[in-house]
């Protein structure tokens, strides 16, 4: 059975040949370039460099051969996280730095850190929201056009049998409103300046309806809508505890806007399905995203609070496609032993794949403290337990 076909039959809760798996279709669901690297190392698979699908995260998209050798059954279609990175980007010693289109400033040291952390807030100095939008702006998707569309004609230069992800241009609403604003500043606003964070959280719907209509013409236009299976959003609101902001507070302010969001991506592309990550202690919103229409969960943390896989699957399992769980990323992959992951996957397989609904993928990106057997060890019990 072809990747496509899987995919196609999973996203509507029939068993195909096997269970599906993601790596690296969307941003939140890859490789750190280290872990790859390690992990292809042990095995004498050797090519050339990965491409970086998040620079900020050090995420990367594996060769198209390897991702066939691994049979990996999507691919993702998206802008660059940050436009014209490696012209951005400075070098002082170990140290980088960048410069984003969205006026964040990240830094990373090669010598001690995994990823980049940010270091500025554009709008964080002002003393209310509707004062910092006076003078900033956010980017326009329609200025880096062109960068896009080249962008998207790289990725799908080989469209092969996989499915398809659109992906989103940016993080969700309340986290890039977190990096603009500032963390501790937004959190405040919500509560005590409500009319200004909803300015600053519509505003970001209007930045990603205009991405998405750039994204969904591309595809309209190459005739790609029939490959093109799943279409990627996000925001993390959950702890390993609870909620970021309060369940009403949620509903009121955020859940009108991701319906809105979800309705144009589908007015557009009425054939996919729509991808929603989102970390954490969730389970009390999951019904309030169904009703906005989310279709697909991601990447269901099992280790944070009320998330439990067996009734995740028995309350949401008819309705909502799963995708993730396989394997927790935060304790069990890198720190337990290879037999452990083993036992990890065939659990989660076990509860997670019977009737379909199900797609195969880590609980967020496998990170770059993954010891290489660790990886195979996933690898390989899925491929050996992974059939219908």
């Amino acid at each position: 059975m072809e990747s496509i076909e899987r995919v196609r039959e999973t996203l509507n809760f029939s068993e195909p040949d096997r269970v599906p798996f993601d790596l690296c279709g969307t941003t939140v669901t890859g490789i750190a370039d280290r872990a790859f690297l390690t992990a292809m190392k042990q095995r004498e698979i050797y090519f050339d460099r990965a491409k970086e699908l998040d620079p900020v995260q050090q995420v990367v998209t594996p060769p198209e051969e390897l991702l066939k050798f691994l049979e990996v059954d999507t691919r993702r279609v998206a802008a660059p996280r940050i436009f014209d990175f490696e012209s951005k980007l400075k070098r002082t010693g170990s140290v980088m730095e960048v410069f984003d289109q969205w006026s964040c400033t990240w830094r990373m040291d090669k010598e001690s850190d995994l990823f980049f952390s940010q270091t500025s807030y554009p709008i964080k100095g002002a003393s209310t929201i509707s004062e910092g939008l006076e003078s900033y702006g956010l980017p326009e998707p329609i200025d880096f056009e062109e960068e896009m569309i080249a962008n998207f004609n790289r990725q799908t230069r080989d469209l092969g049998s996989a499915a398809w992800i659109a992906d989103r241009d940016c993080a969700g609403l309340t986290e890039m409103a977190f990096r603009i604003r500032g963390y501790e500043n937004f959190f405040m606003d919500m509560a005590l300046d409500k009319d200004g964070a909803l300015s600053l959280i519509d505003a970001l719907v209007d930045h990603k309806i205009a991405y998405w209509e750039i994204l969904a013409d591309y595809i309209l236009e190459h005739g790609l809508e029939d490959r093109v299976l799943v279409a990627s959003e996000c925001d993390d609101l959950g702890t390993q505890e609870s909620l970021l902001f309060s369940p009403e507070m949620i509903r009121g302010m955020l859940i009108p806007r991701f319906k809105k969001l979800f309705s144009f991506i589908k007015g557009k592309l009425p054939n996919v399905k729509i991808f929603f990550h989102c970390d954490g202690a969730i389970r009390s919103i999951i019904p309030d995203l169904i009703e906005a229409g989310m279709d697909i969960l991601n990447p269901i943390q099992v280790s944070a609070k009320g998330m439990d896989p067996k009734k995740l699957k028995k309350d949401f399992g008819k309705d909502l496609v799963l995708w993730g769980g396989g394997i927790d990323t935060q304790k069990v992959l890198p720190r337990l032993k290879p037999e452990q992951v083993k036992d990890e996957v065939k659990r989660m397989l076990d509860i997670l794949a019977p009737g379909g609904g199900y797609v195969f993928a880590t609980i967020h990106n496998i990170q770059a403290d993954v010891p290489p057997e660790n990886f195979w060890a996933m690898w390989e019990t899925l491929r050996e337990y992974g059939t219908y």
